[in-house]
């Protein structure tokens, strides 16, 4: 009997221990996630929808489930791929990748983890996609920071119907402002308005290109352009000394420097962009399906601008906070 009893004690501490290292060792597997986050450059766009990529993240899965691991791209494309290569290596769960350039850059470094883009304004243009439907497939998806264009352009008729002649001044080397300046200018013209293209290919000529631009217009148009956001004060310097207002893509270069502007939340757009990711990574979405998503406008206007320039605001537009 004491033979028997040894070993039923025996066989008993071993399902206890294999219960209790099978337990450990679902704890220790259970939902943790490293997350790398390539973001093209600092500015508040930008910088939104990156704080809202987490806090959707950690309200879904909580502090303790996620490492975030930001690294900031210095608005150089070459810089952006060190940053997404590295990830690949490090063998992340997932890549966030905030602004085209940071997008391009995860696209060319993996084919494998799954790339969420935000602040990506129109996602054929930026990976090349003919005929592109809404849905990138493989391992991208995301979301869109893009405004109807041609509401765009229906404001600045809307903002100024004398004007005549339109600049769109933008970073050539960024192709989503290339692609948003061709749709407005070509709404301007059959608007019956003259519009002429300016490009400056970084920060350094923005002056003079700037400057060329509002010799010759009645009204600047801004797009939603990482080059501008990040130095909307050398337009604001140039454009309110000549007395020429700027229309804007997004809210954040309007506080900068233009006067009105369809806006959009790049911290709602990021958390959407969170929501994405758990649905990926917790749920287990197959990301080739999942169509980007875009989000909602609002009207707005930058009252210190419009009473430097001496204009009225138009009805429905509201006051930027």
């Amino acid at each position: 009997m004491k033979t028997w009893t040894k070993l039923l004690s025996m066989a008993l501490i071993m399902v206890l221990a294999c219960t209790t290292f099978t337990a450990c060792s679902s704890e220790e597997a259970a939902e943790t996630y490293e997350i790398g986050i390539v973001q093209l450059v600092e500015h508040p766009a930008l910088d939104a929808a990156t704080e809202g990529f987490q806090q959707a993240i950690i309200d879904e899965l909580g502090e303790d489930a996620v490492t975030f691991d930001l690294q900031n791209g210095q608005n150089d494309s070459p810089t952006c791929a060190t940053i997404a290569n590295q990830f690949v290596s490090d063998g992340v769960d997932l890549i966030m990748a905030n602004a085209t350039p940071a997008l391009q850059a995860a696209a060319a470094a993996t084919g494998d983890i799954p790339i969420l883009g935000t602040s990506v304004t129109e996602y054929g243009v930026a990976l090349g996609i003919e005929g592109f439907d809404g849905t990138v497939g493989g391992n991208i998806s995301g979301t869109s920071d893009l405004a109807p264009l041609d509401e765009q352009a229906a404001m600045i008729t809307e903002w100024f119907p004398d004007a005549a002649n339109v600049g769109l001044l933008y970073c050539s080397a960024e192709p989503n402002s290339q692609y948003q300046v061709d749709v407005v200018k070509a709404e301007l013209e059959a608007a019956g308005l003259t519009a002429r293209l300016y490009s400056f290919s970084d920060s350094n000529d923005l002056a003079s290109v700037c400057t060329a631009a509002v010799e010759n217009s009645d009204v600047i148009y801004v797009p939603t352009d990482n080059t501008v956001a990040s130095n909307t004060g050398i337009i604001d310097n140039i454009c309110q000394n000549a007395g020429v207002p700027v229309i804007a893509g997004e809210e954040g270069i309007c506080s900068g420097c233009g006067v009105a502007t369809l806006s959009i939340s790049y911290y709602d757009l990021g958390y959407t962009t969170g929501q994405m990711a758990v649905k990926i990574l917790r749920d287990g979405a197959d990301i080739s399906t999942m169509a980007i998503e875009y989000t909602t406008t609002t009207p707005k206007y930058n009252a210190a601008n419009c009473d430097a320039l001496g204009i009225t605001p138009v009805d429905g537009y509201e006051a930027i906070a």
